[in-house]
């Protein structure tokens, strides 16, 4: 069966699959980066995991793998192969097309950023299907976005689009890990609803937003207070999106989409209170959850197919 190799590199784990040329999941398996032992370490493991996927799939399936989408946080320089800077990885300037492609026989072999892979797949195959033009926004650890266009994601002339969490929505606010004041990633992502709920509990160390939200569903009044700014915070920066890029719908996903209803219910409601002449977009729940890393990186792979075929 004819197919390819998909990785989605994260910070702690390496997610990977074998899709068929046709999109279907034919096996799949993790893999810890190893990066208290360094960037070599990540390189290293990432390589491995993508010869033994490589050894699986031609003795279960008959054939060699066609191509590799490999889907890698932090600054990628996609039209070189380069992962350019990854602070949660520690590399600098990682030729991993070069690297899988001499390790695997010289296949050929996508790179793309993590977060606008991810948005490829909702677009594709998930809850921006059919939708023409979407935004979607990682509400995790760090808060990103992926604009969608047709079956595409636009990626900017020098590879920043969607940088979404950087949008200042609290002027003077913390400072984000950008160098700024007041990003929207400061002062809504998971990490710092986290920050915020901890704080109220009187410092506790194991409070997180999934705490916060469980909280807030509990009736717990200072959780809804730090929800609620959180809340307020993302749909400033929605709004501000909204009026930039006019999307049919925003899909919403990462850590804090996980609480359900409990974030959906009251940014829609926000959403809804500040826009002006902009048309509202539909708010909705990504829909791969887990998945959406690799089955983006699959079809990075199908594509760079079907364009050699074409060419």
């Amino acid at each position: 069966m004819r197919h390819v190799i998909a990785l989605d590199v994260g910070g702690t784990g390496v997610k990977a699959a074998l899709v068929g040329l046709d999109g279907a999941l034919l096996c799949e398996t993790r893999r810890a980066t190893g990066r208290e032992r360094g960037p070599a370490a990540v390189v290293e493991s990432i390589l491995g995991c993508a010869k033994d996927l490589s050894v699986h799939g031609q003795t279960h399936f008959g054939t060699a793998a066609e191509a590799v989408g490999i889907t890698v946080p932090g600054i990628v320089d996609a039209e070189r192969g380069v992962a350019v800077h990854s602070a949660d990885l520690g590399w600098r300037n990682v030729p991993l097309r070069g690297l899988l492609g001499h390790r695997l026989g010289r296949i050929p072999v996508a790179l793309g950023h993590d977060v606008r892979t991810r948005g490829l797949a909702e677009g594709r195959v998930g809850a921006g299907r059919g939708t023409g033009r979407f935004l979607f926004v990682s509400l995790g650890s760090a808060i990103t976005g992926a604009i969608g266009m047709d079956d595409g994601i636009e990626a900017g002339a020098h590879g920043c689009a969607g940088e979404i969490g950087h949008i200042v929505v609290r002027p003077g606010g913390p400072v984000c890990g950008c160098g700024g004041r007041g990003c929207l990633e400061a002062v809504a992502s998971a990490a710092a609803v986290g920050r915020a709920w901890s704080t109220a509990v009187g410092g506790e160390r194991t409070a997180d937003a999934a705490d916060c939200a469980r909280a807030v569903e509990a009736g717990d009044e200072a959780a809804s207070g730090v929800w609620r700014a959180a809340v307020d915070a993302v749909a400033d920066g929605l709004v501000t999106a909204l009026t930039v890029l006019d999307p049919r719908t925003l899909v919403i996903g990462g850590e804090l989409a996980e609480a359900g209803d409990t974030l959906f219910t009251p940014l829609r409601a926000a959403v809804a209170e500040r826009v002006t002449f902009q048309k509202l977009p539909a708010i909705v729940p990504a829909a791969l959850g887990d998945a959406a890393g690799y089955v983006g990186a699959g079809l990075l792979a199908r594509d760079l197919l079907a364009t050699a075929a074409a060419g």
